[in-house]
Order: C-alpha cells, then sequence, then structure tokens
C-alpha cells in the first residue's frame, strides 16, 4: 500500500509560480514511477511529468520548459515546480505512484491562474 498527500496548490496570477508537494508514505520501495496528472474542468485527466525510479524525468509538450519534476534523496517527497504559469494550466493536480498492476492517487489540490 502507498498513501500520497499533495500540498502547495492555490491561486496565482499568469506568469508566476507555484510549488506542488506530494508526501509519500507506506511501501515506498515498490514504486516503479512517480507522476503528476491534471484534470481540467471538462477535460479528461492528463499526464503533466513523471519521474522514474532511476529518476530521469519526462514531460507533456504543453509545460516543457516550465515545469519542474524532482524528488528528494529519501523519496518520500515528490515535487512539482511550476513557473510562467498560464490560465490554462487551471486544474486539479494528482500525484500518482505507479507499482506494476496498481495506481495509487493522491486526493488533488487545486491549481488555479488567473489572467
Amino acid at each position: 500500500q502507498v498513501q500520497l498527500v499533495e500540498s502547495g496548490g492555490g491561486l496565482v496570477q499568469a506568469g508566476g509560480s507555484l510549488r506542488l508537494s506530494c508526501s509519500v508514505s507506506g511501501s515506498i520501495f515498490s514504486i516503479n514511477a512517480m507522476r503528476w496528472y491534471r484534470q481540467a474542468p471538462g477535460k479528461q485527466r492528463e499526464l503533466v511529468a513523471g519521474i522514474s525510479s532511476g529518476g530521469s524525468a519526462n514531460y507533456a509538450d504543453s509545460v516543457k520548459g516550465r515545469f519542474t519534476i524532482s524528488r528528494n534523496n529519501a523519496k518520500t517527497t515528490v515535487y512539482l515546480q511550476m513557473n510562467s504559469l498560464k490560465p490554462e494550466d487551471t486544474a486539479v493536480y494528482y500525484c500518482n505512484a505507479w507499482v506494476p498492476v496498481t495506481n495509487y492517487w493522491g486526493q488533488g489540490a487545486q491549481v488555479t491562474v488567473s489572467s
């Protein structure tokens, strides 16, 4: 079992920055990858960024160069640094842990970017 708790969402003006944190607990050793997804109203959930157990990161084209995913050495916290935010980044952001066969999700953090 893996437990995920997001924090750090909020309201920011366009061009501003926010950092999301995902606190990870439970069977951390079993996690293959950590990912951030987002879901805007009326849209499907989409992958924003991911980081593998080896530390390799990947990003959606829409956030490349603006967002950075990282984690602490103990792998107990995963971050999403979001810079140059745009109104279209407004969504609920979810932390995801992929363990073979099972996906775990956090409760979500609202990010609202005003124009």
